[in-house]
């Protein structure tokens, strides 16, 4: 008895499966890797909008502690500020570094006020 051929062989449906397999994999790696690029993104503007924030406190330049968190509402971002000379006569430089993930990333900003 003979087949009409209506049907595939098993040699196109192991490379048909192939190629799906690729496709997926392609797929769920990238979706991963763009996942976490928003959730990257997403803490570096957390940490931007905090830091802005802080520095638009009238008290930021002239308070006496120097560094704290932003806890109870992001417990896990922490500041810190640092006051030194700068190169223009008359203003100092501040520094604001916001930190996050105990440490392992940070972003800083700068402003500059009267002495």
């Amino acid at each position: 008895m003979r087949c009409s051929g209506a049907g595939f062989t098993l040699l196109e449906v192991l490379v048909a499966l192939a190629i799906l397999a690729g496709v997926v994999t392609t797929v769920v790696v990238t979706f991963n890797r763009h996942l976490s690029l928003v959730v990257s993104d997403r803490e570096n503007t957390t940490a931007q909008m905090l830091a802005q924030a802080k520095l638009a406190e009238p008290a930021f330049m002239t308070s006496i502690a120097s560094e704290g968190s932003f806890a109870p509402a992001f417990p896990d971002y922490k500041w810190k500020r640092e006051e030194t000379k700068s190169a223009y006569p008359g203003l100092k430089r501040y520094r604001i570094t916001v930190s996050w993930q105990s440490d392992k990333r940070s972003l800083s900003l700068v402003i500059y006020g009267r002495n």
